[in-house]
């Protein structure tokens, strides 16, 4: 599969994925596929800190190379929290945070694995407003019964983000997508930024 991702980098596709039940298959049991990968200067994203602790965060990282974590919602582990704020974090949550390793967020679909026990106590509100690059995925839309659209929507209402958040969020997902750098800029001063200015405008939001 590693080889097939490469040998169709240029047709379309831009990462390789490990995803599934994190408790019992470590990613370091794919290692040759992940060096393979990385030796082709090829993107990874790996499922980690979701189904299992900060361990598999580790290895998605530091043994396989992971430019992106799937979820990452059990990185709290690693964290001293007093309620919103960060009082103290282990290596590892420093690491994530100094080399603004993005980790992708996906509410709806943490709730009904058990990975947290409900929006309420979801860490992304946490993780965002102390400044790591988290953003908003789905996961999966149909066994969520979710949108992007839906995600933002329990952001706001659950954690009072407002329309900068929101486009703080999206930035951060460009920042993190798997193109060249150029595009992503262009995405994010030519799409994004003037996108979500007309949306402050038409609605009439403070900035």
């Amino acid at each position: 599969m590693a080889k097939l991702a490469v040998a169709f980098a240029d047709r379309g596709v831009v990462g390789f994925d490990l995803a599934g039940d994190e408790a019992g298959n470590p990613p370091k049991k794919h290692l040759d596929a992940f060096q393979f990968i990385r030796s082709k200067n090829f993107n990874i994203t790996l499922h980690a800190g979701e189904a299992f602790g900060i361990e598999s965060i580790w290895q998605a990282v530091q043994i396989c190379g992971s430019h992106r974590i799937g979820h990452g919602v059990r990185l709290v582990e690693d964290m001293m929290i007093g309620g919103s704020k960060i009082l103290e974090m282990g290596s590892l949550a420093n690491y994530i945070l100094d080399r603004r390793i993005p980790m992708e967020m996906c509410l709806s679909s943490n709730v009904g694995t058990g990975a947290v026990a409900s929006l309420g106590e979801h860490p992304f509100p946490i993780l965002f407003r102390n400044r790591f690059r988290v953003f908003l995925c789905v996961d999966n839309r149909l066994m969520s019964d979710t949108t992007l659209s839906k995600e933002m929507e329990l952001a706001v209402e659950y954690y009072n983000l407002t329309i900068r958040d929101l486009e703080k969020i999206t930035i951060n997902a460009m920042k993190s997508a798997f193109i060249h750098h150029e595009e992503r800029l262009k995405i994010i001063y030519d799409v994004i930024k003037p996108g979500y200015a007309r949306i402050r405008d038409q609605y009439g939001f403070l900035d």
